[in-house]
C-alpha cells in the first residue's frame, strides 16, 4: 500500500552525467533561488534524480514527479 505525498510537473533544467551508469536530472532554477511557481508547480519545488543512462530524456522537457510513501 501507498501513500500520495506530493505530485507536479515540472520541466528539466539541467541533465549531469554523473558517471557511466547513470545521468542526474534535475531543475534547481536558473539562479538558484526558486524553481517557477505555475500550475503545474504550485509550490515551485526543485528535483534532482539519478537515472539510468540512455533515459532518453532531453533538457526542456516536461516530467511528472511523484513521491509516494510505501510499506
Amino acid at each position: 500500500m501507498s501513500k500520495k505525498v506530493i505530485e507536479f510537473i515540472s520541466d528539466i533544467e539541467f541533465i549531469a552525467n554523473i558517471d557511466e551508469n547513470k545521468d542526474c536530472i534535475m531543475n534547481q532554477s536558473t539562479h538558484q533561488d526558486a524553481a517557477e511557481t505555475n500550475i503545474d508547480n504550485p509550490n515551485g519545488l526543485w528535483f534532482n534524480i539519478d537515472v539510468p543512462k540512455n533515459h532518453g530524456l532531453k533538457q526542456g522537457e516536461k516530467i511528472r514527479i511523484i513521491i509516494e510513501k510505501t510499506d
